[in-house]
């Protein structure tokens, strides 16, 4: 079963100590996405759908709740955000991402979600947001990236 959004984001930007810009909790995301789906059959790790937009791949309503900040780290603003028992194998994904992709900048995540094989790149049009990104699409580039 799919996580909410919001309590994905909250236990990412948690483990980033709440240091996370908008920009660099949408990729992380993405990425946790990603991993989910390639290693538990297309299932998604929380609900939501991501967009094509200029700086990589964006869940839109994470993305609007969180604008206020700017540049700045996003604080929390979780409000419905539920807590992932100890048990719960979601966990294992998530703090896999945090371990593996935390120590990159804005814009290393920026380059390692805009790769040339990945589901944003096949469905980038410059200027254009609204573009929906495919979970076929999301699951095929993990397949991908494993070659």
């Amino acid at each position: 079963m799919a996580a909410q959004l919001d309590s994905v984001a909250k236990y990412i930007a948690e483990e980033a100590n709440w240091g996370l810009s908008n920009l660099e909790l949408q990729k992380l995301m993405y990425l946790a996405q990603m991993i989910h789906m390639g290693r538990y059959d297309g299932r998604p790790l929380f609900d939501g759908s991501f967009q094509a937009w200029d700086f990589g791949p964006v869940e839109p309503s994470l993305y609007h709740r969180a604008k206020v900040f700017g540049a700045r780290p996003v604080k929390d603003i979780f409000i419905s955000a539920k807590t992932f028992k100890p048990n719960d194998y979601r966990r294992t994904v998530m703090d896999d991402v945090c371990k593996r992709f935390l120590k990159f900048t804005a814009g290393e995540l920026v380059e390692i979600t805009h790769w040339d094989g990945g589901a944003w790149a096949k469905h980038y049009v410059p200027g254009f947001k609204g573009i929906r990104i495919p979970d076929s699409d999301i699951k095929a580039e993990y397949d991908r990236r494993q070659q």
